[in-house]
């Protein structure tokens, strides 16, 4: 039987990590404005549809130089209310043009970035309390932000709370002094624990750490202590993401040579290393790149059979629509995309002139709407029922990763192993028919592990 290792080497291919599908690089068919707007119209209809907003808050102080998001550095917080005041507006749009974007039940809002909390308390406020007050907030709504704990403060966190936030997302990658040196975000120990203890004191219930492995002068030794330190933490998510190294894209990785890098080898090894001590210290595995404990509502969500995937990674329930404000912020209607402008400026004078800040976007076929439900079936469950039309070309497909016990097919359904789930983005690629009539020429994804 092929080793683990084996398994990893031979797999660890570029590969998408299926946030959406059809994947970005391949978006076509662009939606105009008006043409969006009516794809809106059209998921708010039901009476019992629900909304997700996903705010993006695009400012940091500091470039952290393993970063692959939409940023925007700067000290000079005067930035903060011109900002905060067009996403407010850009809603307003979206109200006035789609009244039932208020009236339907709000049952989630995520602010990501850059660090929202690069805003301060009172900013937080003015952008927030407006917001939830033109909202109809369901009883069960998740309030939830990521934070940069060098820059949290429990005055943030306390208005935050007051508002009904429940969630953090603490950027942590590593607590090597070096590692982190050389990624330009130095966070000590205590920092990280000081936020999650005063989160706690707050009433915050479900507290994620984002770590990275495969980051520079990353080994073994390192690893090991920064999961060690982590779990002492204990919290109660953990998202374990491969570092992207895409320096064609993002110019700030070129700080750092490929020579700091953790092997293919080196890195694989580092995965291992966090997966089994995740699993020993009672953490589930969820699906690409998440583990939660028992208690966590991911994992009960898992239980319930509502897991959902999109954009803003694995979340414990599905909205019809998932409203993304904020420069390059991404919404999903499920049978449409639709990006914001990427340019900070350029989206706020769209805003100004009254324009929905379209950017791109893509009109889902009848085929990607239900490829994507293939694909979102068997990254929140494990299995998929395959088609009849599709299952003898998916096999043939997959007969590789079938023959390595990665995956079995049990009649019409195809179901991953315990030995396939660090597998999961190779499957996925199986049924990705859009990626297997076009594999891209150049390198367009990072490795899967």
């Amino acid at each position: 039987m092929i080793t683990q290792s084996r398994l990893i080497s031979k797999y660890d291919v570029p590969a998408p990590r299926y946030t959406s599908y059809p994947t970005v690089p391949y978006w076509e068919t662009n939606p105009t404005s008006e043409q969006w707007l009516q794809c809106v119209e059209r998921s708010m209809q039901p009476e019992d549809s629900s909304l997700a907003i996903y705010i993006h808050v695009p400012f940091c102080e500091t470039l952290c130089s393993f970063c692959g998001c939409n940023t925007s550095i700067t000290r000079n917080h005067d930035v903060e209310l011109p900002y905060i005041q067009d996403v407010l507006n850009e809603f307003r749009m979206y109200q006035q043009r789609v009244p039932a974007t208020g009236e339907r039940a709000l049952r989630e809002l995520h602010l990501g970035g850059g660090s929202p909390t690069y805003l301060s308390p009172d900013s937080m406020q003015r952008l927030l309390e407006p917001m939830l007050e033109s909202c109809r907030v369901s009883a069960d709504v998740e309030l939830s932000i990521e934070v940069d704990p060098r820059r949290t403060t429990f005055d943030q966190l306390k208005v935050l709370a007051g508002l009904g936030f429940r969630r953090i997302s603490l950027g942590v990658q590593d607590f090597d002094p070096e590692v982190q040196r050389l990624i330009n975000r130095n966070q000590d120990y205590e920092c990280t624990r000081r936020v999650t203890e005063q989160a706690r004191e707050l009433g915050y219930h479900s507290i994620n750490y984002d770590l990275i492995y495969g980051l520079p002068r990353q080994d073994e030794r390192t690893m090991r202590d920064t999961i060690e330190k982590t779990i002492a933490l204990r919290p109660d998510r953990l998202a374990f993401y491969s570092y992207a190294h895409v320096p064609w894209i993002k110019a700030a990785q070129r700080l750092f040579t490929e020579a700091d890098l953790p092997s293919g080898e080196e890195k694989r090894n580092l995965y291992e290393v966090g997966r089994q001590m995740f699993a020993s210290a009672d953490y589930q595995e969820i699906g690409m790149d998440h583990f939660a404990l028992r208690t966590d509502g991911l994992w009960k969500a898992v239980e319930a059979g509502t897991l959902h995937r999109n954009f803003m990674g694995y979340t414990t329930q599905n909205t019809n629509l998932m409203l993304g404000l904020g420069v390059s912020s991404i919404s999903d209607s499920w049978d449409c995309f639709h990006q914001n402008e990427k340019v900070t400026k350029k989206y706020q004078k769209m805003i100004g002139e009254g324009q929905l800040p379209t950017f791109r976007g893509h009109m889902l076929s009848p085929e990607d709407l239900r490829v994507r439900r293939l694909i979102l079936d068997v990254a929140t469950t494990w299995r998929v029922k395959l088609p009849a039309d599709l299952s003898a070309d998916v096999r043939a497909y997959l007969s590789e990763m079938e023959a390595d016990n990665l995956i079995v097919f049990e009649g019409d359904q195809m179901r991953v192993t315990d030995v396939g789930r660090p597998f999961l983005r190779n499957i996925c690629m199986g049924l990705d028919l859009r990626f297997r009539r076009n594999k891209p020429d150049t390198k367009v994804f990072s490795q899967s592990i």
